[in-house]
This record gives structure tokens, C-alpha cells and sequence, in this order.
């Protein structure tokens, strides 16, 4: 026979928690001995024991009572349920806790793996993380607005990437960040980012890209005034096509001889 202390410390809980299963009417609370003691049988200790293995599986305490006496067969069609749920249960743990993971690089949430792929590259070369979480931000942005843009800017990403001059221009810009606008030095990066955008034809700037520069814009007053520059001239040259196009200059056709623009 069990004193309440050992029947607790047999099942692993505490004398406060038995005397609760009393109160709930799980556990029946044995009349004293002689001598002023509760004394426990094995049997109590098994229910104990099943009582306290149901309750931590989240089992109801009011389901438990009724487990407890249940039919055999009942009993067992029941655990197998309680099992089903707690295999679900840890299925739902386990993809919480992959998310949870994920969040130290969250653009794996939101991102297909080849966009990911083009940010770890981005990493790789030495890329400021700054630039990347900007970048990121411009293909959530991208997949939201334009996502038939996405493969074809993936192309032309990684096709920078493998230009040495492209990945000059990308660590000055880096560099940039936090000069002050008027900083002299912009005037020159501005140049080389211009000559860049008339070489690779980037006049063009769709929708989706120019909310894009507008969140990198909110980055850095130095990159405001990057992109407000090459905003600038790229629409002079545009205008300067269209009076060309629609001037002398044209063919006596009537054709236009003005270059494609973006």
C-alpha cells in the first residue's frame, strides 16, 4: 500500500495534483487507516498513471473520466483517435517550426528556390545584406505586380552578375549609401550608371520596377538622388527620340529613324 506521496512521486506528479484528481472525481480518494492514513493500492497507481498520460496528451479531463471507464474495445478505438491527433499535431510542430527557421532568411516564405538562389549569389559576391533585403523587397514586389516579368529578370540578374562591370557599379552603389546627396563623388557614379542603362537598354522602366525604385529611394537619400537623376535623363532622351521621330530628321517616307528606347 501506497502512502499519497509515494502514489504521487510512482506517477510523476505532485501530492497538489492527485488531491485535484480527487476533487474532479478522476481518482477516488481512499477512506483513512487506522492509524490516520490514505493508503493507496497498485490498481490506484495504474489509474494515476493513465490519467496523467491522457491529461499531458491534451485529452479533456472530462474525455479521461470517461476513458477510464470505458469498454476495452471503446478504449482502444479511442487512443488510437487520441494517437491520429497527436500525429497531426506533430506534423503541424514540425512545419511550424521549419517556418520558424525560415524566418532568419525570410524570403524563403515568400520566394520561389531560383529567386532565393539569385539573392545567395547576391551574398556570395558581396553584396551588402542591406542591398539584399532591398532586392528582396523589389521580388516581392515583382511577384505581386508583374509576375510574367519575374523569369526574364532573373535572366537579365544573373546575367549582371557574371559582368564585371555590372558588379562594379553594384559595390559602388553599396558604397553610396550613405554619402550625403551632394557629395561629388555621385556625380561620377551617376555617370557610369547612365552610360550603363544607354548600353543595356534599361530606359524602359515597367510599372512594377518603378515601385521598386521607389522603395529603394526610401533606403537612402544618396540612391534618391541616383535614381531621380537617371529618371531625369533617361526621359530627356526619350523626349529627344520622340522630336526626333517627328521632326526633318525623319525619313521622306515618313518612317522614324529614332533608336528603341528601353
Amino acid at each position: 500500500m501506497l502512502t499519497i506521496g509515494q502514489l504521487a512521486a510512482t506517477a510523476g506528479v505532485t501530492v497538489r495534483t492527485v488531491r485535484h484528481y480527487h476533487h474532479v472525481g478522476l481518482l477516488p480518494e481512499p477512506e483513512r487507516d487506522a492509524s490516520g492514513y490514505r493508503r493507496y493500492s497498485a490498481q490506484a497507481a495504474v489509474d494515476l498513471i493513465r490519467i496523467r498520460t491522457l491529461a499531458d496528451a491534451g485529452v479533456p479531463l472530462a474525455r479521461v473520466d470517461a476513458l477510464l471507464h470505458a469498454q476495452p474495445t471503446e478504449f482502444a478505438s479511442a487512443i488510437a483517435d487520441i494517437d491520429a491527433e497527436l500525429r497531426r499535431r506533430v506534423d503541424r510542430i514540425t512545419e511550424s517550426r521549419r517556418r520558424i527557421a525560415d524566418l532568419t532568411s525570410g524570403e524563403r516564405l515568400v520566394l520561389p528556390p531560383e529567386v532565393v538562389a539569385t539573392l545567395d549569389r547576391m551574398r556570395d559576391l558581396g553584396i551588402s545584406e542591406q542591398r539584399v533585403r532591398l532586392e528582396r523587397d523589389s521580388w516581392i514586389l515583382m511577384r505581386a505586380l508583374d509576375p510574367g516579368a519575374v523569369p526574364q529578370r532573373l535572366r537579365d540578374k544573373n546575367a549582371d552578375f557574371d559582368d564585371p562591370e555590372t558588379m562594379r557599379l553594384y559595390r559602388a552603389c553599396d558604397e553610396s549609401v550613405d554619402w550625403d546627396p551632394s557629395d561629388p563623388r555621385l556625380d561620377r557614379l551617376i555617370d557610369d550608371l547612365d552610360a550603363w542603362e544607354v548600353a543595356h537598354e534599361r530606359d524602359s522602366r515597367p510599372g512594377s520596377l518603378r515601385l521598386i525604385s521607389s522603395r529603394i529611394a526610401e533606403a537612402s537619400p544618396a540612391w534618391r538622388r541616383i535614381l531621380e537623376a537617371l529618371a531625369h535623363r533617361a526621359e530627356r532622351r526619350r523626349t529627344a527620340d520622340h522630336d526626333l521621330s517627328a521632326g526633318p530628321a525623319a525619313g521622306t517616307d515618313g518612317s522614324s529613324t529614332s533608336r528603341t528606347a528601353g
